[in-house]
Parts: C-alpha cells; structure tokens; sequence
C-alpha cells in the first residue's frame, strides 16, 4: 500500500507542515494557521494530494510539544474517521526528543520550523515508531487533573526550600536544628511568626512553655525539655539587623501564604480525583499505600495497559531502567538510570512506592534491603528501586483487573 508521510511542526499561530511520499521526495510544503480553519485546509490538500499520488495511507505525526499539538492532533483523528476506508490514517504523537536524536543523523540540517516538518516526516518514513494515537478522553480528562497537581506539588517542594533560606537569616538555630518534626507544623510556625530569637531567649521558661502547650493544643509530652531546646537554639543563633527584621518576615509571610493556598488548591484537585476515579473501574487502590490520587497518576499516564507487552517496557516508558555499560568479557556492576521517560508516571510511582512500604511487609523489606546495599543516597536509590518493583505489580494488576493480596494472606 503506497504512503504519503504527514510532517506537522506545531507552534502556538501556525503549523508547518511537509508532505512526503514513501521515496522521501516532497510532494508539498506550507504552512497553516492553528485553528479549525487551518486544520480544514490541512485535511483539504492532504487528501488532494493523497489522490493524486495515488496514496491509500496517511500516516500523520507531530511533536508532543506542551499543549499546542493537541487540538491539530484530536481535530485530524476526528475529521479524517469519514474518509475511511478510502484512505487509511494513522495519528502519531511523536516524542520531541527522540525526534531530536534523530535529526542529529543528519550533520548539516538547520534549526527552522521547514527542516523540522520535513525531519518529522521523514522519521514517518523510516517506521520504528509509537503506537497510534487512540481515543481516550477519560484518561486525558484524568491527566489534566494529575498533572496539575504534579505542577503544584513541585512548585510547593521549591517554594518551602525558598521559606527555609529565608528562615536561616531570622532565625538560624531553628532552620539548623529545628525540635518540631515539622518546621511547617502548626507550632512551628506560629514560633516563627509570633516570635524571633531575641525574644526567645529573653522570655521565662514558663511563659515559654504556656506558648507552647498553646499553639500545640497540649499535645507535647515533654514541653519543658523542648522550651529550653529552643532557648538554647535561640541563644546560640545570630541577631538579624533592624533594616532586615521587617523585610525578611514580610518575605517569610508571603511565601508562606502562597504555599498554604497551593496546599488549598491541592485538596481541591484531590476532591475532583476522586470524582473521575469513582467512573474507573481498576483494583490498584486494593494496594494499601494506593488511593485514589497516586491511582489516578498511574492509570491517567499509562492509559490502556495492553499497549505495553510486559513490566519491562512500562518500566522503561516510566524511565526507571538502567544503562548497560558492556565491552567484551567486561561488565560494569554499578550503572546510572537513563535520564528519559514520562516524568509523571515516574513521580507517582515512586509516592506510591514511599507509601506502600509504610504498610506492605514485602515493599518494606525489599526497601530495607536496598537500602542498605550502599554506602551513599541510601533512601533515593531504595525507593527508586521499590517503585521498579512496584511497576511489576501495576502492570499485573491493570491487566488482569484482580484485587491484590498483602503478603500476610497469602497461602
């Protein structure tokens, strides 16, 4: 069956877009305006050209690049659905950086929205690649959701460390040695934002202490003890100038307000999750550790299970595999992980992970074990290597839609 290739590089005004025959000869290059009235032009002359050539497949692909690829992609599928079975088309979502290695097997090409059409279209021509795009809206609607959330959680992680750097010139003991389990607790902040270190250490133990079991609402068993901790990290903390005090608490207070408002915004997104979790049917969430916010990151990243042949290679779309560095009779024994893969999937694999092996007897030994296998980045590499074994028990359970049994039931 004769091809004409489809190149689309995608931008937020316009498309450019390269017509290739099975050959690599051009058969047309223009470019589009990225609206409807563009894409029906596009439709136009595709299959203009496709008749003329004499073309019975269409095979179509763009870059996945942030959001600007999504309405020309769905639009195409949808439209060209009523020329079938007169020509046969396929939808491709390409990987940006694979399409990058690929134009780099070309020495001299340039960098502009023509060449890149016309690498696209010739990496059609060449195969080797992804699965064609297919209808799934319900796991597009859920990814909208994750991966909002996925952006509000690392914009909270950078935010907190920005409030910590800020702590250390208030306030340097508590930011060095801190005696609440969470400097973002309740009492902690209300130290920070009621008191300062001067104070502190000027103030009688018992005021101190009645502060304490205050803003703790009593739930500290040893108040006195944590009392003069915090006046000898008071005592021993350096004094902020005058000229400082007020910008840096006004710099401490705002950034504080923008992460609790994030957090706000998170529960909210958690509430909508679990509303599009409730029409899903799936059995990760019998997995103690798994709810329905790390269900939802997995199943809105991974989408129809069956186009992955095994763990393997959902281990690998996650990027949680390791290179191989081999020649000859020798084998390295220690070897990096491949910088690649869907970042999402991997982040809600490896919260899931850190959640299961606080319940999971299995997870929780395999992590101890890997934990201890080396000297440096104990907690990081165990985990990451929990969510690789994790990976194997999503993929069953997504495949055979089974409940999951802990490993005390089992016979």
């Amino acid at each position: 069956m004769s091809q004409m290739l489809v190149g689309v590089d995608v931008s937020l005004r316009s498309h450019h877009v390269h017509f290739m025959n099975a050959d690599g000869v051009t058969l047309a290059d223009f470019s589009v305006s990225n609206d409807r009235t563009g894409a029906d032009t596009l439709i136009k002359r595709m299959l203009e050209t496709a008749e003329k050539s004499q073309c019975a497949e269409l095979k179509i692909g763009m870059e996945a690049t942030d959001q600007y690829a999504w309405h020309i992609a769905h639009y195409l599928q949808d439209q060209l659905k009523g020329y079938e079975p007169n020509v046969e088309t396929k939808v491709y979502v390409l990987n940006a950086r694979k399409v990058a290695r690929f134009k780099k097997g070309y020495d001299t090409l340039p960098k502009n929205d023509k060449i890149d059409a016309w690498v696209i279209a010739d990496h059609l021509r060449f195969g080797r690649l992804p699965q064609e795009m297919k209808e799934a809206h319900h796991y597009e609607a859920l990814q909208r959701l994750t991966r909002t959330r996925f952006h509000f959680m690392k914009e909270i992680g950078r935010n907190k460390t920005y409030f910590l750097n800020q702590l250390f010139l208030k306030f340097s003991g508590l930011r060095q040695d801190s005696p609440f389990s969470s400097t973002f607790g309740t009492t902690s902040l209300a130290v920070i934002e009621e008191l300062d270190p001067e104070t502190i250490a000027e103030m009688k133990l018992e005021e101190l202490i009645s502060f304490l079991q205050e803003k703790g609402k009593n739930r500290f068993t040893e108040p006195e003890e944590l009392a003069k901790y915090l006046q000898k990290l008071a005592r021993s903390s350096y004094r902020l100038h005058k000229t400082m005090e007020d910008p840096v608490n006004i710099s401490l207070s705002v950034t504080l307000s923008t992460i609790q408002h994030m957090e706000s915004q998170i529960k909210r997104l958690d509430k909508e999750i679990a509303k599009l979790m409730k029409g899903i049917p799936q059995t990760l969430t019998s997995v103690k550790g798994i709810g329905d916010v790390f269900a939802a990151g997995l199943i809105a990243e991974i989408g129809d299970v069956k186009r992955f042949k095994d763990h393997h290679a959902l281990a690998k779309y996650a990027g949680l595999v390791w290179n191989q560095h081999q020649s000859g009779e020798y084998e390295a024994e220690n070897t990096s992980r491949m910088r690649t893969g869907n970042k999402y999937l991997r982040y809600y694999l490896i919260q899931a992970a850190e959640s299961i092996r606080k319940y999971d007897s299995e997870y929780k030994a395999f992590y101890t074990k890997k934990y201890n296998e080396v000297p440096k980045h104990k907690h990081k590499r165990a985990l990451v290597m929990t969510a690789r074994k994790l990976v194997r028990l999503v993929y069953s359970l997504l495949r055979t839609n089974q409940l999951y049994t802990p490993p005390e039931r089992r016979g």
